[in-house]
């Protein structure tokens, strides 16, 4: 087992990163796959600040350093066995989950040059109208955030905020070419079909785009456990009828927790994969310090 979405105290985790490396030790992972949330430039609760990324990386490659071998000397992973560091016993992998606003954050293309991250999971988590200075929070705990946002932000047409979601999605995968898709239809977590189905044919349409999208840039999907254990959601994401569709497109999956405790890295993971055998999946993919590999499920 593995994950690789995993948030310590350096962005909104609540641990150091050993913590993490512990926990996943007691529950056999094989991997395990740091992706603090990258900086953006507003003030904020759950980024790594603005010129913390150097202290976040280092933290990271020390603890998948073996401690003879100095960070100068490491090359980009994946590559052989780095990533092991003998004193724990478990892959350490250096990822970031980006965050993607168009014409707020920097190109994750810049960050991969300066920093040697061995993937990036690219996510949308706050939606920006064509005012500047507008953004819409889909996330966090609070139902009212996300309902206060679609009226100021934009004027409550749903239909008109939910297309700009995948818009900005679909113009991410294009641009900045993530690894992986970070809970590719979080904007239904704190709908509950109150503003949308999912089955109109409107929503099916940008759905359907944007998995041709990730098909042909040949990018992962995770498949993200966080909206059900944290009750926010009564479908993994993505959802049941998205997976069939990636699953018919061929589109690799990796299972992944979000998580943000250290006791959260594998939340949901067997009922997931029961969900997904439902499906017809027969195997989950998860990168190690080799590249990708497909196992089964």
């Amino acid at each position: 087992m593995g994950n690789l979405h995993t948030h310590t105290e350096f962005s909104d985790g609540s641990s150091p990163p050993e913590n993490y490396i512990e926990e996943a030790e007691k529950l056999g992972f094989s991997v395990l796959g740091f992706s603090d949330h990258s900086p953006v430039p507003f003030p904020n609760t759950f980024a790594i600040p603005e010129g913390g990324l150097p202290a976040y990386v280092e933290a990271i490659t020390t603890l998948m350093t073996p401690p003879s071998l100095p960070l100068k000397g490491r090359s980009k992973s994946p590559s052989g066995d780095l990533g092991v560091n003998p004193e724990y016993g478990i892959q350490i992998l250096l990822g970031l989950e980006y965050d993607y606003i168009p014409g707020l954050t920097a190109s994750v293309r810049n960050l991969r040059e300066e920093y040697q991250f061995d993937y990036i999971i690219g996510s949308v988590h706050l939606v920006r109208n064509s005012h500047p200075d507008l953004l819409w929070f889909i996330d966090g705990p609070k139902v009212k955030t996300y309902d206060k946002g679609l009226r100021d932000v934009f004027g409550g047409d749903i239909r008109k905020a939910v297309t700009a979601y995948w818009r900005q999605l679909q113009e991410m995968i294009v641009q900045e070419q993530p690894d992986i898709i970070g809970h590719l239809d979080k904007i239904k977590m704190h709908n509950h079909d109150r503003y949308f189905r999912e089955d109109e044919p409107w929503y099916v349409a940008l759905t359907e785009e944007t998995l041709e999208l990730i098909r042909q840039k040949g990018s992962v999907v995770e498949v993200n456990t966080r909206g059900i254990y944290k009750q926010r959601s009564d479908t993994l994401f993505p959802g049941p009828e998205l997976l069939k569709k990636i699953l018919a497109r061929r589109i690799p999956i990796t299972l992944t927790s979000d998580a943000h405790k250290p006791e959260e890295l594998s939340l949901f993971f067997p009922e997931a994969k029961e969900v997904l055998k439902s499906i017809g999946f027969n195997s989950l993919w998860t990168l190690t310090s080799g590249g990708w590999a497909e196992t089964a499920i």
